[in-house]
């Protein structure tokens, strides 16, 4: 509870410290357009391969970046990004992907490119995350390449080749339906090879997090830690230089203070308003109020490794202890509901068919004793910050706690701030359960299972640390199976044994609401959770 409490106390010294800021910024830049975007947490580093929030990606990968393939915005289709074209060999093997000429990586205070983009640029972003022996792959301390790594790419891509300047040919070991899909993923990012050799020659590499450099449509300017971040367009933006000129990120932690700052005018898109907030704001004139449900899934994930939550009959009695509908009820107020998958229901492979445990403390009770489960203290996991899938995770583990105390469960709730928690989650030795969820990468189920299910994700984004073979067979077999419906066939028997073994307590699906200013023109809502300003305008 302490860590909560201070987490919460820096949030509003931060707030503090933006307001000045931002005053400062807006009234040097009264001729320039610009937009101010409340986020809801501090980035964790600005190298988007190294870390899975979206949160972090949005002040990264979005704004700075692009991929050799890109979603449309407001979709799940994978269309041209960095590659104007590609091929795909018959025996779906080989990826040959042409490059778009002319494009160039941004020029900043901090570094000047001298050539455009070229394979070299491919081969580094995506050799430093797949070669244990490339310079790059541990640079950064204390970090991995957690989705790399849990989408299972260093298995599946036997080589990147170099054809000339301009085209780059991925190799696989196996055929794989999603590797498109993939590669459109954050991950994917492609940065200057160029400015990495500089930050190496100058015994700085840990700059490549700290001050970006890509081809995207906003070069970053500067980062006041865990109050500002700074972004201008980028003139040279292969797709166009956006309609704003300016665009800030205004780290706002507390969910009622960020919806303050929206209505008194000091930012004009604000992240995950709190569900009592949303009746008022669809009610102010001077905002718009966007919603779509979310491809998210937000869970209470034990850790298999650690008795007794190594049992799967322990972790079906404490999911049978939870009453999810209060705490739905509760939480969300309308704009969530209660997931027994972990898929969404909106995804395809969604398998309705399948039950979810019934809230039952008796049983649950009972369950516990025969499994010589008694005076159980336990721990869980709250994250301090709010999430598209849950706006509050403090208040949902008061609720579990209370239902756990009456199965004779002795819960002790624990945070930390949002980067030390996402790390110590993933620590194999970590006591209890703990709250988290996610948003679908890229629409295909492959995204959500394996990265949460896989065994390659043990000890990253597996956390529950759960290795199951059967599980395991099918992840691979979907992998490799091109038919659609034979695919979905998979995952809904994957979804059987996943509800059988309770590796997590699923709790719910949310509806993303996000309100903005009614001048704020051309957002589009990601179904993939992210924020993109590259199409947004601001009228007067």
């Amino acid at each position: 509870m302490k860590n909560f409490v201070r987490g919460r106390f820096a949030a509003k010294l931060a707030s503090g410290v933006a307001i000045a800021l931002l005053s400062g910024l807006l009234g040097s830049q009264a001729f320039a357009k610009t937009l101010v975007y409340c986020s809801e947490s501090s980035p964790e580093g600005f190298d988007p391969a190294l870390y899975s929030a979206n949160s972090t990606w949005d002040a990264s990968s979005k704004p700075v970046y692009n991929r050799l393939v890109e979603f449309e915005n407001g979709t799940t289709n994978v269309v041209p990004g960095l590659a104007e074209s590609w091929t795909i060999s018959a025996d779906n093997l080989e990826y040959t992907f042409k490059l778009r000429q002319g494009v160039k990586f941004q020029t900043t205070d901090f570094f000047t490119p001298t050539r455009e983009l070229n394979a070299d640029d491919i081969l580094f972003s995506l050799n430093r995350q797949r070669l244990k022996d490339d310079p790059w792959y541990d640079y950064a301390a204390g970090t991995s390449w957690e989705m790399f790594d849990g989408m299972e790419m260093p298995a599946l891509i036997k080589d990147i080749v170099r054809v000339d300047d301009h085209t780059v040919k991925l190799v696989l070991n196996q055929p794989s339906s999603s590797i498109l899909a993939s590669l459109a993923m954050d991950f994917g990012s492609i940065m200057s090879k160029e400015y990495a050799d500089k930050l190496a020659a100058e015994g700085i590499k840990d700059k490549l997090n700290q001050q970006p450099v890509g081809t995207g449509p906003f070069r970053f300017v500067d980062y006041q830690p865990d109050a500002v971040i700074r972004y201008q367009a980028n003139p040279d933006y292969w797709a166009g230089k956006p309609k704003i000129d300016d665009l800030i990120f205004a780290i706002t932690v507390d969910a009622t203070a960020r919806i303050q700052r929206l209505q008194a005018g000091e930012c004009q898109v604000a992240a995950y308003p709190a569900p009592a907030d949303i009746a008022g704001l669809k009610a102010d004139a001077n905002l718009t109020v966007m919603e779509q449900p979310g491809l998210n899934i937000a869970y209470l994930a034990y850790n298999t490794l650690m008795p007794p939550f190594d049992k799967p009959e322990v972790r079906k009695a404490l999911n049978m202890a939870m009453n999810k509908k209060a705490i739905i009820d509760a939480i969300f107020q309308g704009t969530g509901q209660v997931a027994k998958n972990p898929l969404p229901p909106s995804m395809w492979g969604y398998n309705d068919a399948v039950e979810d445990e019934k809230y039952d403390p008796e049983a649950a009770k009972k369950m516990l004793d025969e499994a010589g489960v008694k005076d159980l203290k336990m721990k869980i996991w709250a994250m301090p910050v709010s999430r598209p899938y849950m706006p509050n995770a403090h208040r949902t583990a008061e609720l579990i706690q209370a239902d756990f105390a009456k199965v004779g469960v002795d819960a002790e709730i624990v945070s930390y701030e949002w980067g030390e928690y996402v790390k110590r989650a993933r620590d194999k030795d970590r006591d209890g359960a703990l709250i988290l969820g996610g948003t679908s990468d890229n629409g295909d189920p492959d995204n959500l299972l394996s990265y949460f299910f896989s065994c390659a994700g043990v000890g990253g984004a597996n956390f529950a640390n759960w290795c199951y073979q059967p599980v395991e067979e099918l992840i691979q077999k979907a992998r490799t199976t091109s038919d659609q419906t034979e695919r979905a066939k998979i995952y809904e028997q994957m979804q059987v044994l996943i509800k059988e073994q309770a590796p997590w307590a699923t709790l719910d699906h949310s509806t993303v609401v996000l309100p903005m200013s009614k001048n704020v023109t051309g957002y589009v809502m990601d179904p993939l959770g992210s924020h993109r300003f590259e199409n947004v305008d601001i009228t007067e």
